[in-house]
């Protein structure tokens, strides 16, 4: 039998080229494909516990609901829940009745939603459709109609042409 020369620890890899690293550690990326699906099912599963009005918070009575997007931590254990009130904004005291009954809230989407632990969710006002109506105004007004309306000044035929030559010795 042949004698090994090098112990396993010398012998050379097969592939020679270093690990790629992974997209992920940088955070820049945005979220993954996982992190996006199990948001959705916990919107989805919050959606249904608003609907069916199962709390006894005076402040939450006959409180009307809209998770309009849940965003998960990279680890899955913290959703922060973007919430709107139909109709109306919520009130700071509705808010803060939503963060006590988020341990009944957390147990609920546990029982919907098969994660290996259930994430602690936080609760944010949704101002989006807020900005997107103030940006409307802002873009309707006459000095930004102005400036839009302007037309792209394009340099002339000719310059282009006399730059490259001027480059050529």
């Amino acid at each position: 039998m042949a004698r090994k020369t090098r112990d396993a620890a010398e012998a050379p890899r097969r592939d020679s080229r270093p690990p790629k690293p992974s997209p992920r550690k940088g955070g820049g990326e945005g979220p993954s494909q996982r992190q996006l699906r199990v948001a959705e099912e916990i919107r989805h599963a919050l959606s249904a516990i608003f609907a069916r009005e199962e709390f006894r918070d005076p402040d939450l009575y006959d409180l009307k609901v809209t998770v309009t997007e849940v965003r998960a931590s990279p680890d899955l254990q913290h959703m922060t829940a973007f919430v709107s009130g139909l109709g109306r904004d919520l009130s700071p005291a509705q808010l803060a009745g939503l963060k006590r009954i988020q341990p009944f809230l957390r147990s609920q989407v546990a029982k919907a939603v098969r994660l290996r632990t259930a994430p602690e969710l936080h609760f944010q006002p949704d101002t989006a459709l807020e900005y997107a109506m103030h940006i409307s105004k802002v873009m309707q007004q006459p000095v930004v109609q102005q400036d839009l309306a302007k037309p792209v000044e394009t340099p002339p035929a000719g310059t282009a042409e006399k730059t490259r030559d001027a480059e050529e010795p």
